[in-house]
């Protein structure tokens, strides 16, 4: 599956951004579906995930509230709505997928075999 990542851009903080990540290539509803970040400097972090079929959300805990990933199976595509927004989430945002994610590894970014091109995020504060 091809990944592209869009919707990244400047915003004050309190505000919001939608990113979307478009798939081509593979049996959309079957992968599970990630967004990571990562800011100078730092690690690659998780960031959401919908697990694969169930639709199931998996946040990490500096978003939980703020930001909600949702799929889109008929459109193969991936959405994070991104809201709150503070200084601490600039980074590059990617998102990823993989079919054989396991749930205990689900924050792992080493699981995701596909990755889109990163879109940059940048919070002004």
């Amino acid at each position: 599956v091809q990944l592209q990542a869009s919707g990244g851009g400047l915003v004050q903080a309190g505000g919001s951004l939608s990113l979307h990540c478009a798939a081509s290539g593979g049996t959309f509803s079957g992968y599970t579906l990630g967004w990571f970040r990562q800011a100078p400097g730092k690690e690659r972090e998780f960031v959401a995930a919908s697990w694969r079929n169930t639709g199931n959300k998996y946040y990490a805990d500096s978003v939980k509230g703020r930001f909600t990933i949702t799929r889109d199976n008929a459109k193969s595509t991936l959405y994070l709505q991104m809201s709150s927004l503070k200084p601490e989430d600039t980074a590059v945002y990617s998102c990823a997928a993989c079919r054989t994610c396991i749930l205990s590894s689900l924050r792992n970014f080493q699981q995701y075999s596909h990755w889109g091109q990163g879109t940059q995020v940048t919070v002004s504060s």
